[in-house]
């Protein structure tokens, strides 16, 4: 099944008002996302919907986790990911760029494709230094880090 298919809503069939949806993010989305920060993860993605005649409000609750590169030892680390956001979705025949804030779609597409807006919002959430809790990162590749600053502190020193 197409990626962008498995997180999109086909809201052309709902009736105005309230509507929710639920979606699993999981190794596949960030494969599928060429992503080269994350290397996969686990997140629940909830979306609540006003729908009206002329746009959708979205609202997202994404929880889970996200594995990427420890800053400080290089291996794989599980990095806790909580987003809260909005986006409109605004129905135009004159489609404009989607600018983070505003996606604007054709009424008669039918539907529409949440994969680019969870994905920023799962890399928006990543804190700015991933490392693992204290005590947890591989102590082999830390004693090799040490073991490389000591040289890099003795060449200085003969210099």
């Amino acid at each position: 099944m197409d990626i962008a298919k498995r997180y999109s809503i086909a809201y052309k069939g709902l009736k105005n008002g309230h509507h929710e949806f639920d979606f699993k993010v999981d190794d596949e989305f960030f494969a599928a996302m060429e992503s080269t920060d994350i290397k996969g993860g686990d997140c629940d993605v909830h979306v609540t919907m006003e729908r009206s005649e002329t746009m959708l409000e979205l609202g997202f609750a994404i929880e889970g986790y996200a594995v990427c590169e420890c800053d400080r030892c290089l291996e794989d680390c599980k990095v806790p990911i909580e987003y809260d956001g909005e986006l409109l979705v605004k129905f135009s025949a004159e489609v404009r760029d989607y600018d983070g804030e505003v996606m604007w779609i054709s009424p008669a597409d039918g539907e529409v494709s949440l994969t680019q807006y969870i994905y920023e919002s799962i890399v928006l959430a990543l804190p700015y230094s991933r490392v693992h809790n204290e005590g947890e990162c591989d102590p082999d590749m830390l004693a090799r880090f040490t073991v490389i600053s000591e040289e890099e502190q003795s060449d200085e020193v003969e210099e």
